[in-house]
């Protein structure tokens, strides 16, 4: 999701209209992602950074860069600079009690032929999503039964998924997860003030650094979608195409979890609302 920044009032290098255009423009191209002119600063912040790490003086020159052929790889730092990703253990909580309570008890009667199950994290962020999904899997599977059960997690940003797949977390960040939760799935790093996922979750996920504009190499298909707070960055259109294809790569009957601010209306008809921001695609 996009950050928040502080106006910077010394400014180190021009910023001019057409290149906070030319910005919003790139941004949108490749990631989808819709700049509002309150981010001017924000971009100038962020991308001040990637000029001084590259030594560039400009930031016409810093475009053009972005436009060679040299610049595949630069185009991974910018949109990594321009997102951020807020995030936490069992974050909007009532998506997890209904995944223990009514998805992944449907999902699991679904499969009772072939216990293979599919669930997808798209907007990964750091990890605290799909693991707290992964804890609901191992807590609620039925014991001694043998299921082909897997979590997909994935992010625009390469950074934050590449600390996802790590499993390493500070302390403080499980401070909101219960005693017993935090002693049976996190385990302390000796000598730091850090703690390490417990293999049996980090085994269920695979991450991967994903575009959802771009073509998506998995099939599918999914029983669940988690992607909360992320089309709040788009706008309409690309929301609209974006909750067609989640249609086309879930099952009949399979759910997709939007973040609290965001919605359906008026855009697919595809999904019926069955709870807060939780929509199950019609058969």
């Amino acid at each position: 999701m996009l950050a928040t920044s502080e106006t910077k009032k010394d400014r180190e290098f021009c910023f001019t209209d057409r290149d906070f255009e030319a910005v919003r423009k790139r941004l949108y191209d490749h990631a989808g992602i819709s700049l509002n002119d309150s981010k001017r600063d924000l971009v100038y912040s962020r991308l001040s950074r990637r000029l001084r790490a590259l030594r560039i003086g400009s930031f016409g020159a810093y475009l053009r860069l972005l436009d060679s052929a040299q610049g595949e790889s630069e185009l991974v730092h910018f949109i990594n600079a321009l997102t951020t990703n807020l995030t936490a253990f069992f974050r909007e909580p009532h998506h997890f009690d209904y995944l223990a309570e009514e998805a992944l008890p449907e999902a699991l009667r679904r499969h009772e032929h072939d216990r293979r199950v599919r669930f997808w994290s798209a907007g990964c962020s750091t990890g605290e999503e799909p693991y707290s999904m992964a804890m609901i899997v191992r807590e609620n599977l039925p014991p001694r039964q043998c299921w082909d059960l897997k979590i997909l997690a994935t992010d625009l940003d390469s950074n934050v998924v590449a600390k996802a797949a790590g499993g390493q977390y500070t302390a403080e960040r499980i401070s909101g997860i219960s005693r017993a939760r935090a002693h049976k799935w996190f385990h302390r790093v000796q000598g730091a003030d850090r703690v390490q996922v417990d293999p049996a979750l980090r085994e269920l996920i695979t991450f991967k650094q994903l575009n959802l504009m771009h073509d998506w190499p998995m099939r599918g298909p999914f029983d669940l979608i988690f992607c909360r707070n992320v089309v709040i960055y788009f706008d309409k259109p690309t929301q609209r195409r974006l909750f067609e294809r989640y249609a086309d790569i879930l099952v009949d009957g399979g759910y997709l979890f939007l973040g609290h601010s965001e919605s359906m209306y008026r855009l697919t008809d595809r999904f019926e609302l069955v709870g807060r921001t939780i929509y199950r695609k019609v058969y």
